[in-house]
């Protein structure tokens, strides 16, 4: 099933080196590669290793998660082999020390509990539209714009409000975000390196044994093992109800929670994007809340 769910801390590990090396192509790393077809995407074993200076045995050790204790200095050798930017790097050594460790009990998922002064935050952020959501991306607060946003998200049961889980299966998701290609690789990069240091989670696998269940663009992207994404600063959202707007957005961790994030997306005033989030604030059907709510304490549409 999904690979967050793995067997042991080698595991992820080795998966992640998997992946790396078949979308590594020799030329990108001197190697010249002579006539005939190579049955092998991107690198082989064997090249992998003489580039990163260890035995091919080791190297296939590694990548079947047999050998959970690498030096710091194969892990560096490994990174500069495969060209690896500072964040996979980085996503290397904490796979690494993961594996080291690796405890078979999974840990208890975090509190999806949004303390009191979070929620006052979010009201007085208005009207840009502001959220919470958990580290696997469920929605846990909103004000009335933070949730009207997302087209046809408040249709959905409060308890199945994620956003990873709305941008691959919410048939309004692909014509709300004109980039949504761009947008859901970084969703699933977001996902993918948390998956990397808590793979047997239980919030976390069970969001993705579904979507890989339902979705195959993520099963596809989830395969590729990035966990680097792109951020863009501004999004454009063409929206059914009020129309084109482009928000600049900003999210931060919060502190003192579980891994709980604030988005909050702004526009300049007097322009009409400003003009649109007004206007998707007066006509959000639903006043802030959250979904650790009871369902007779849902709020309602007032008539």
């Amino acid at each position: 099933m999904a690979s967050a769910q793995s067997s042991g801390g080698g595991t992820e590990l080795g998966q992640f080196l998997r992946a790396r090396r078949t979308q590594t192509r020799p030329d990108q790393v001197g190697l010249t590669v002579g006539p005939g077809l190579r049955r092998t995407p991107g690198l082989r074993r064997e090249e992998l290793a003489t580039l990163a200076g260890m035995s091919i045995d080791y190297y296939v050790r590694m990548e079947r998660g047999k050998e959970t204790r690498p030096s710091p200095a194969v892990l560096d050798a490994l990174a500069r082999a495969l060209h690896l930017d500072d964040a996979e790097h980085q996503h290397l050594r904490e796979l690494a020390a993961r594996a080291a460790r690796y405890a078979p009990e999974p840990p208890p998922p975090p509190s999806r509990t949004v303390r009191p002064h979070l929620k006052l935050i979010l009201e007085a952020l208005r009207p840009s539209p502001a959220y919470i959501i958990s580290r696997s991306m469920d929605l846990l607060a909103w004000n009335p714009g933070g949730l009207a946003l997302y087209a046809g998200l408040a249709d959905w049961p409060a308890t199945q409000r994620n956003l990873a889980r709305y941008f691959f299966l919410h048939p309004t998701a692909r014509t709300l975000f004109p980039d949504w290609d761009e947008l859901v690789r970084g969703c699933v990069a977001r996902l993918r390196s948390l998956a990397g240091t808590a793979p047997d989670a239980p919030d976390l696998t069970h969001l993705v044994g579904e979507l890989l269940l339902k979705s195959p663009d993520f099963a596809k992207l989830w395969e590729r093992y990035d966990v680097v994404g792109r951020k863009r600063i501004q999004k454009t959202f063409h929206h059914p109800q009020v129309g084109v707007l482009t928000l600049s957005g900003q999210s931060m961790n919060l502190e003192g929670t579980p891994g709980q994030r604030l988005g909050v997306y702004t526009a300049e005033p007097g322009t009409p994007d400003h003009d649109a989030m007004l206007l998707l604030d007066a006509i959000a059907l639903e006043p802030a809340g959250h979904r650790d709510m009871k369902p007779e304490q849902q709020p309602h549409s007032q008539p």
